[in-house]
């Protein structure tokens, strides 16, 4: 009977402990400094973003242009330097989160032995009649005593192995959201690669505007003549994409108008997003369906995809993909848009009416400028303002994370890309009125 009544006391034990978690008030000393010292930098970001956006109100000149580069510069420095904590900040969590679950499996691991016990020692009981427990014991009190342990344990363990299910459940949430986590660490991780190679650039560009004028102001001025002159150059330098070949500079400009007279949203953006889904396509590189739509996660855009291929009557293992992350997400993005292939599906029969191409290519760019067009009409772009479209340029990267700090890069870097192809419009359209 002892040995029942300590197993009985056990479960109350095991039902009544919660396995073991982290104290959200026990943030370290270091987790503190980290927060301090990014939230300091995000400050500072959004000075540089306001001196920015004042110096392009200013007249062209170099001290002009020399400014905005500086602040240019100083920004994404401090915006790598941010991000660099926001991905220190997920590694820690990332940790904890598998240690958590590491100790989730171990206590699973051992309610299941003690389970089994129980079971058993059950079962042991269950193989004796009410009279034949009657003669084992030596007076009434003793056999009442055992069958009140009895159904005890039965009570326990109905409770235990509720609690014992409700271990399943939270330790798949917290693989759930370690999987997340990682995610949000590998794209915070490819933007920190695309934003370096645009702080070494405008450092290039700095450099070599000052080589060509010598730092003098008349300097600058021919400078900009000769580019104005340079308008025959622009409309055939090729428009790189990705997942598709490169188009001349002067047909991206048309499918954008196309898009604008269908969606409303400005050509000049709508290049933008379109070359810097090209450069974070050339950073994740070339996957094929079979690897990088292999996770059951991916199911439904691996029969999107299928579904995409075999009404195009493309062979699926020669289309271009985005690649998956290292620890087994979606990848799957097709085409210069980068778009995954349940979202085209929702996309193509409005892009069908406008290209005549039924059913469209995401790879084809005439579609996939159209397919960008739609969903940055329908992210608020149509406004045409830059708040409007910096929003519809991060929904377009993150959804319903677009206004995490740490990916503001994207929304900065497309609004910045989209001036630079507006003044190249606006140069063509002069020389050839």
């Amino acid at each position: 009977m002892s040995n029942l009544i300590n197993l009985a006391n056990f479960f109350l034990l095991f039902i009544s402990l919660a396995h073991a978690q982290v104290d959200p008030s026990l943030v370290t000393s270091r987790r503190a400094e980290l927060e301090a010292q990014l939230k300091d930098y995000e400050a500072q970001i959004d000075q540089y973003q306001d001196l920015i956006q004042t110096k392009k109100q200013e007249a062209d000149s170099l001290s002009r242009e020399i400014a905005i580069l500086n602040a240019e510069i100083s920004k994404a420095t401090l915006e790598i330097k941010a991000r660099n904590l926001n991905i220190q900040n997920l590694v820690s969590d990332i940790n904890q989160k598998s240690k958590n679950i590491d100790e989730l499996s171990v206590e699973i691991q051992n309610a299941r032995g003690f389970i089994e016990e129980f079971l058993r020692k059950i079962r042991q009981n269950d193989n004796f009649s009410a009279l034949e427990l009657a003669l084992i014991y030596n007076n009434v009190s003793q056999f009442f005593g055992e069958l009140q342990s009895i159904d005890n344990l039965q009570t326990s363990l109905q409770q235990a192995l509720t609690k014992f299910s409700n271990l399943k459940i939270e330790e798949q949430k917290a693989k759930d959201d370690l999987e997340a986590q990682k995610q949000e660490e590998l794209e915070l991780k490819t933007l920190q690669e695309l934003q370096k190679k645009t702080l070494e650039q405008n450092n290039k560009t700095k450099q070599q505007l000052l080589k060509e004028t010598k730092g003098k102001e008349s300097e600058y001025q021919k400078v900009l003549k000769d580019k104005q002159k340079n308008a025959a150059n622009i409309r055939s330098q090729l428009f790189l994409l990705v997942g598709s070949p490169s188009i001349p500079f002067e047909r991206a400009i048309e499918y954008a108008n196309l898009a604008e007279k269908f969606t409303g949203v400005r050509p000049a953006f709508l290049l933008g997003i379109i070359t810097e889904e090209s450069n974070l396509g050339q950073n994740v590189g070339k996957g094929n369906w079979k690897i990088d739509l292999s996770n059951y996660r991916c199911a439904g855009q691996k029969t999107a995809f299928l579904q995409i291929t075999s009404e195009l009557g493309l062979d699926p293992d020669l289309m271009p993909v985005s690649k998956k992350s290292w620890y087994g997400y979606c990848g799957g993005a097709m085409g210069p848009a980068q778009f995954m292939p349940i979202t085209w599906q929702g996309y193509k029969k409005n892009i069908a009416k406008i290209t005549g191409n039924n059913p469209p290519s995401p790879w084809d760019p005439k579609d996939a400028f159209m397919g960008a067009a739609l969903l940055l009409r329908d992210n608020g772009a149509k406004a045409g303002n830059y708040k409007a479209e910096w929003t519809a340029a991060m929904k377009y990267l993150a959804g319903v994370n677009w206004n995490k700090k740490a990916y503001r890069f994207y929304g900065d870097d497309v609004l910045a890309i989209a001036t630079k192809y507006q003044e190249q419009i606006d140069l063509l359209q002069l020389a050839f009125r």
